[in-house]
């Protein structure tokens, strides 16, 4: 042993060769903050001054090194910039040291190295990896709003060159440990940790005076010259590309690509320096802030149990039944059987049972096309498709996904219950009936939740977990662990009609319907809509669900009225979906709704939509209609939490970006509402009320919040 740290100890061997070991002993991961920066420069110093003949670079943590301190990170601000600034102008120096000590550094990587993690793996000359697939590496920085800070964007452009670094910097992709080493990020793979060590002394030992690619004669950065003609066409449409993406709502991309570029220029120095500068300005903004706190740290917490309802051991779920093989019952039998469980999916015939099975199929092909390895046959064998409920009894959770018709879900799954053993966990994916209701109709109601997963389910992360009023906390438990056995991130909430994630939904829909009856032009309102960071306008999203299902849902909660008179019904833009339905323009479903869907071409909007819905005289400012759509979703979201269905502001957040698309560059419909700050929301509410009606008028919670300067 030659020198104990706290976070960072070097190791001289019998061979001379120093290992540079990471082991932060108060937490489970490694990551970069003002303390391991300041002992990893007395490390390269130290190292300097010893007689080795190699440096290993290892972790004695399950991963290599997870990256920056995003505690650190979220609270950059001008007072305390130029410290941050100054710690990764150093650790770029100290990786200069590292990396031209004149003899061979190797990166040892026995789990996942990301972000500023890989940054440090990169510093080195060779890199090792465990050929294990749950291995990842990469620099994701963009999709928290900032970019690679410690030298990343300007050696992954001088190993790679624009072309490849560019779509790998921007998009923000982790890649696998076989991808890395076609890539050549990585230069050897073992297949277990026990052959790291051994591997990297046998390169120690065949090299002596080893080099970065940068650092000898001759070097160019692969590719195209920047100065080419290749490469400025490339350039020269990266941009509009980029804005494509991201709707110009998040700069991070933007700034991603002027530090690659403009580093390319110039030595890795002067790039470094160029990168820092680029970073800061990020990090001091609130984009960065707003997806830090959600995307990471609120999503963190849910994912690692805060909000789990009870402390009891976890018991995998072996055998799903699936109560209909439509598009949402497919998705989940496709969600269940690529991770080992064991699906009955059962349809009113054969033949719709195994054009369930057969939507597997189709995603199996797809990622084949694409080169993702896959165990397509092991997967499809999971899938029985069934008509015979008797198959069911053997099923540890039964989950009903047939359409929002409160008798067919009381048929299907009164069915189902007669051949389940007592405790079985059953479960709707209703998206807007009360559980309560639902559960009235099962012998067992406390075992009866709501388990609201999202179209197309195979593409989208969150589930919502509903609570009846009699479901317990022990089978709330086993859902939530459901959710996160299949790899999709669950939020809680209590029932109420539409739960969370519909109702707000709901309000973005018939904000564009309203709009549109109102006089604003189709193309204004779906403009507007991209502008401002929705994935989707709500004319286009209204045709994806399909006019006639919001029509179903409508005549479903009429029809509730009649025992329940405080159900409001009325909405602004019923005229709307009135007209469309009398008209027959039900949706993308059927090929035309607000839009017209020619195959093969784009889907463009209905010409005809003018001719309907007369144009105003004078149009509404862009920012008051994207402000409509925002704030009618965040003052909905304050409702609900004001009357107990939401439970958290983190599952509020994570709900409204991950479920249904609010703009993620807010993080969130509470996170929007504390960046534009409690008395200015407040404010801007109270005008679009006075302007557009009452759905826009403040709860009196916020209110509250605002006089006491507080957030959410």
């Amino acid at each position: 042993m030659v020198s104990p740290m706290e976070l960072i100890r070097i190791e001289l061997d019998e061979q001379r060769i120093a290992h540079l070991v990471l082991d932060h002993p108060q937490s489970p991961v490694n990551t970069i903050d003002l303390q391991f920066g300041e002992q990893f420069h007395q490390a390269v110093l130290k190292l300097t001054e010893l007689d080795c003949r190699g440096v290993i670079l290892r972790s004695n943590k399950t991963t290599f090194m997870a990256g920056g301190d995003l505690a650190l990170l979220s609270q950059v601000n001008d007072k305390n910039a130029i410290q941050v600034e100054n710690l990764l102008n150093q650790l770029k120096t100290d990786f200069r040291t590292l990396e031209t000590l004149g003899i061979p550094v190797v990166a040892l990587l026995s789990g996942s190295a990301l972000g500023g993690g890989f940054e440090v793996a990169l510093a080195s000359h060779h890199r090792i990896a465990v050929n294990h697939n749950s291995i990842k590496i990469g620099l994701p920085e963009v999709t928290l709003g900032l970019l690679p800070g410690a030298g990343g964007t300007c050696r992954l452009v001088r190993l790679l060159g624009l072309e490849i670094a560019v779509p790998l910097l921007t998009e923000g992709k982790l890649m696998g440990v076989a991808q890395g080493h076609k890539l050549g990020l990585l230069h050897q793979l073992v297949d277990t940790e026990a052959e790291l060590i051994p591997a990297a002394v046998t390169f120690i030992q065949n090299h002596d005076n080893v080099k970065s690619p940068w650092d000898q004669k001759g070097y160019k950065i692969p590719g195209s010259p920047i100065h080419s003609s290749h490469t400025q066409q490339m350039l020269s449409i990266a941009p509009a590309m980029i804005k494509k993406k991201t709707q110009g709502c998040l700069p991070a991309p933007m700034a991603v690509l002027a530090a690659a570029v403009e580093g390319a220029t110039m030595d890795i120095e002067a790039a470094g320096r160029i990168e820092s500068r680029y970073f800061i300005q990020l990090a001091k903004g609130q984009v960065s802030k707003n997806l830090i706190n959600t995307l990471f740290f609120q999503k963190n917490q849910i994912e690692h149990g805060r909000f789990r309802p009870t402390e009891n051991a976890p018991e995998p779920i072996s055998k799903v039944g699936i109560l209909g093989a439509g598009m949402m019952g497919a998705g989940i039998a496709w969600s269940c059987a690529k991770v080992g469980i064991d699906v009955v999916l059962l349809d009113v015939d054969q033949e719709k049972a195994e054009q369930g099975k057969t939507y597997s199929e189709g995603l199996i092909a797809k990622r084949q096309k694409r080169g993702i390895p896959v165990a397509g046959e092991e997967i499809l064998g999971r899938i029985h498709p069934t008509t015979n409920y008797q198959e069911l009894s053997k099923c540890d959770l039964v989950i009903e996904a047939v359409f929002e018709n409160r008798e067919v879900k009381k048929a299907v799954t009164q069915a189902a219950e007669a051949v389940l053993p007592e405790g079985t966990l059953i479960a709707s994916n209703t998206s807007t009936l009360p559980i309560t209701s639902l559960a009235t109709t099962v012998k067992h109601p406390a075992n009866f939740v709501g388990i609201h997963f999202f179209s197309p389910v195979d593409k989208m992360p969150l589930v919502e977990i509903i609570s009846g009023e009699e479901t317990r906390d022990d089978s709330l438990t086993r859902a939530f662990d459901f959710v996160r056995q299949i790899g999709k991130t669950p939020i809680l909430v209590n029932d109420g009609r539409g739960f969370y994630t519909s109702r707000v939904f709901q309000r973005y829909v018939y904000e564009g319907l309203a709009l549109l009856e109102e006089g604003v032009t189709a193309a204004e309102i779906e403009n507007a809509a991209w502008a401002a960071g929705f994935p989707v306008g709500p004319l286009a999203v209204t045709d994806e669900v399909t006019l006639s299902l919001i029509e179903h849902i409508r005549q479903q909660t009429l029809a509730d009225q009649q025992t329940d008179p405080s159900i409001a019904t009325d909405q602004p833009g019923d005229a709307v979906l009135d007209k469309m339905i009398s008209l027959g323009r039900i949706g993308k479903a059927k090929g035309e709704g607000f839009y017209d869907y020619p195959a093969p071409k784009s889907k463009k909007l209905w010409p005809d939509l003018a001719t309907h819905f007369q144009s105003q005289p004078e149009a509404l400012p862009l920012s008051t209609i994207q402000d409509r759509l925002l704030y009618s979703q965040a003052l909905e979201t304050v409702r609900i939490l004001d009357e107990g269905v939401l439970q958290s502001t983190a599952e509020a957040n994570l709900g409204s970006i991950m479920g249904i698309g609010f703009p993620v560059w807010t993080g969130g419909t509470l996170q929007f509402i504390n960046q534009t700050g409690l008395s200015e929301f407040v404010s801007r509410a109270e005008e679009l009320q006075s302007q557009f009606g009452e759905r826009f008028a403040v709860p009196e919670s916020l209110q509250n919040l605002a006089e006491q300067q507080a957030n959410y």
